[in-house]
Order: structure tokens, then C-alpha cells, then sequence
């Protein structure tokens, strides 16, 4: 049987991060196309990790800046590796080329970080995001080296795609557009969603270890709830998510309707009860997990113009897009109380996850994808000089670098 090796920056929290759900979608994939799976990462798991034992899944511990790596990875031998983010690349990278040269490297890169963090640090100088903003970024020349080194890189976002084709200037031929692989919505399914009448409250929900999540709930609390309240006055605003810290909760008020509930055991029934979802995302990247939950469990939302970006196409949002506080705010309240609105907000929704996210479709087109790159690697790398140089350069200045770690820290435990 093939052999896929999966190396994770962490463990994989379907329950807690959309980077999870991904990564399990991912994992999927390659079953579904016959390949046993081995999931390996340095990470700790925590408690929320997801069992990938009951998956038929291996799981492997490796240490960072360790020969054991090399062994491991060498007997494994397996015919692809798929790098979950840049670093993970970075981290291992060279010595999969070193120990594995003829196997398939693929780089997810769930979102492009160094957009997210120009968008971040603009956001803090209260400044306008211009897109030249990046190209000062050191994460933005190691994420993009990363690309080029790898043989194949998952791009989640339209509008990072065309961000790295046009701007970055990278082949197309090493890149590969893939949102989120979700299951197609049946009339059936969509029949027994609880109906808008049984509907209640509104909702926010996101892994606040994500910075972008904490100043969405911020701009909640601050701005556009209040605003929402003032014309609702017995709305409430329920706020979940994992890892919620006391300056998350201290946030809460039973008065106010900000209701504070931390982690969802259940998010999809969480957000399937709830009547809309509010994102007023200020910066960030990728696609919003968030987003096509509430689509999936039929639950219309009011994002904004970035929580929205290069998720749906030329198709209406399943609610609408406002960056302006007032304009979101009079948006929400008119999905809240408009049932026919609503309802379209709905039907627009499950259109969006049966017409972009197919999963059949492009489980397909990756597979081909990777097929055809498999014909002759060799003859496909060829045509990708600047990753073969950055490839080089890695190779020898990484490895060095992991060696004299690994020597340091057998030092340290010999004194």
C-alpha cells in the first residue's frame, strides 16, 4: 500500500480550529485514495487532539533538530509528505529531501501568514493594509521559499491564489487552489434544519487563541453590539470558543446579552440553533471555517468584506457583507427579524457549500493533480529552477544549523 506521511505543526483539533477540520479532510483524501496514513509531529497533543487512533491513523512523535527523524522517515520511505504550514517545511523539509528524494512534497498552507500578519500589524498601527505591505515581511520571503522548495503547494483562498500568482509571480504549475472539501447538502438535510420562528439568539464563535477572533468579539462588545441592542432590546449575542482566557470571559454580561460560553462541545449544533452569525473580522486570512459552519447548518451571517474574501465567487453571500459598524449592525438586525430575507440569506448558503466546496469534484481534480505530477517527477521538478537553488541553499544552511542544535543540546545533556 502507499505510505502518505503527514508532518503537523501541532496535532489536529477538528472541535476547536478550522486548521483541524482541514487537516482532517486532508487525511480523508488520501484514504479514500487507498494510501496508509501517518500523521507525525513534535507538538504535544492536548486533550482536545483529535483520536486519530479510531481513524486507523499512525501516530508518531518526532523531535526537532534529531537524527531519529532521519531513521524514522528513511524506514517509513513513504511515496508522499505533506508539510502542514511553512514551517513544518522548514523544520524538516531538507531532511525528507536528503532521506526521501523521490517522494512527492506537498505544502498546505491553510492560510498565507504573511498576509495575515501584514494585516495584523497594519491593523495595530491603525494604518491602511496596501498589499507592498508584505514584501517587508521576513515571514512572507520564508513562506514563499517554502512554496518554491516544495513540489506542490494547497492554496485554500482565491484570492491568495491570484495574491501569489500575481503579485509573487510563482508558477502556476506548483500551485494547486483547494478550499475547504465538505459533503454535499441534500434537500433532505436541509428539510430538518431547525426553521427561522425556532431560531433565538445570535452568535460568535472562533478558537480565541486566533488573534483575529479576539478582535472580532472586541469589535462586538464595543461597537456593533451595543448598536444591535439599541434596536433589540432582548436579543442576546452568544460568544463561544476554545481556549477562552479571563480577559475573554471577564467580557461577559448577563444585562447586556454578551453572553460569554467558551468552548462548543457541539459547534455545528450550536450554530444550527442559532438565528445569525456575526463575524466582524478586522484582519486575517484564508477562509473562515466559522463562516461555512453557519452555511452548512443553515444559519445566515454578517461578516466583513475580509471575513467574506475569496469565498464566494460571483455568488451572493449567504447574508451580507458590511465593514462599516452602523450598516453591519442595521444588516443584522434585518436578517433577525426579516424571515423572507432570511430565508434567502439560507437558500444562498447552501448553494455556496453544493457549488464551491464539492467535495467530490475536487477530491477528483487533486487527485489528478497529483497523479500527473507522479508520471515523472523528475521531468516536473525540472521546471522549477528557483525551487531547486532555494532547495540547495536550504539544504545546506538549514542542516547545518539543525546539526549544530543537535550537537549543543547532546552537549547540554552530557554536562
Amino acid at each position: 500500500m502507499k505510505k502518505v506521511l503527514f508532518i503537523g505543526l501541532v496535532f489536529p483539533e477538528s472541535r476547536s480550529t478550522a486548521a483541524g477540520s482541514r487537516m482532517l479532510q486532508l487525511i480523508s483524501f488520501f484514504k479514500d485514495n487507498n494510501y496508509e496514513v501517518v500523521f507525525a509531529s513534535a507538538a504535544q497533543e492536548s486533550n482536545y487532539s483529535d483520536d486519530l487512533n479510531e481513524l486507523e491513523i499512525t501516530k508518531v512523535s518526532i523531535t526537532l533538530n534529531d537524527t531519529s527523524f532521519d531513521e524514522f522517515v528513511s524506514e517509513l520511505n513513504p511515496e508522499i509528505v505533506v508539510f502542514d504550514r511553512f514551517v513544518s517545511e522548514e523544520q524538516f523539509g531538507w531532511r525528507v529531501s536528503e532521506h526521501c528524494p523521490s517522494a512527492l512534497k506537498i505544502l498546505d498552507t491553510e492560510d498565507l501568514h504573511c498576509l495575515r500578519l501584514a494585516r495584523q500589524e497594519a491593523f495595530k498601527r491603525r494604518e491602511f493594509f496596501k498589499l507592498e505591505n508584505i514584501f517587508d515581511l521576513e515571514s512572507a520571503k520564508r513562506e514563499i521559499a517554502s512554496i518554491y522548495r516544495c513540489d506542490l503547494s494547497l492554496i485554500i483562498s482565491s484570492f491568495e491564489m491570484e495574491l501569489l500568482l500575481q503579485y509573487f509571480k510563482i508558477p502556476p504549475t506548483i500551485l494547486h487552489e483547494l478550499p475547504f472539501m465538505l459533503d454535499e447538502i441534500s434537500q433532505q438535510e436541509i428539510s430538518i434544519k431547525p426553521p427561522f420562528k425556532e431560531r433565538i439568539d445570535f452568535i460568535s464563535i472562533g478558537n480565541f487563541k486566533h488573534a483575529p477572533n479576539w478582535q472580532s468579539v472586541l469589535q462586538l462588545k464595543n461597537t456593533i453590539w451595543p448598536l444591535i441592542k439599541k434596536q433589540l432590546p432582548i436579543a442576546r449575542l452568544l460568544i463561544y470558543g476554545a481556549y477562552a482566557s479571563q480577559k475573554v470571559t471577564d467580557l461577559h454580561n448577563e444585562k447586556e446579552g454578551f453572553i460569554i460560553k467558551g468552548r462548543a462541545e457541539d459547534a455545528h449544533g450550536v450554530i444550527a440553533n442559532a438565528k445569525v452569525l456575526l463575524a466582524p473580522l478586522q484582519f486575517g486570512a484564508g477562509l473562515k471555517g466559522k463562516l461555512l459552519e453557519a452555511m452548512q447548518n443553515g444559519t445566515p451571517s454578517v461578516t466583513t468584506t475580509i471575513g467574506a474574501e475569496g469565498m464566494h465567487a460571483n455568488l451572493p453571500w449567504n447574508g451580507f457583507v458590511e465593514d462599516n459598524p452602523i450598516d453591519f449592525a442595521n444588516k443584522a438586525v434585518e436578517l433577525y427579524t426579516g424571515g423572507e430575507v432570511w430565508g434567502q440569506a439560507q437558500q444562498n448558503g447552501f448553494k455556496l457549500i453544493n457549488t464551491i466546496y464539492d467535495k467530490k469534484s475536487l477530491s477528483e481534480n487533486l487527485r489528478v493533480k497529483i497523479d500527473k505530477i507522479q508520471e515523472d517527477l523528475a521531468a516536473y521538478r525540472s521546471q522549477n529552477f528557483i525551487g531547486a537553488m532555494l532547495q540547495h541553499h536550504s539544504l545546506q544552511s538549514t542542516k547545518y544549523l539543525s546539526k549544530w542544535i543537535e550537537e549543543k543540546n547532546n552537549t547540554n545533556l552530557k554536562l
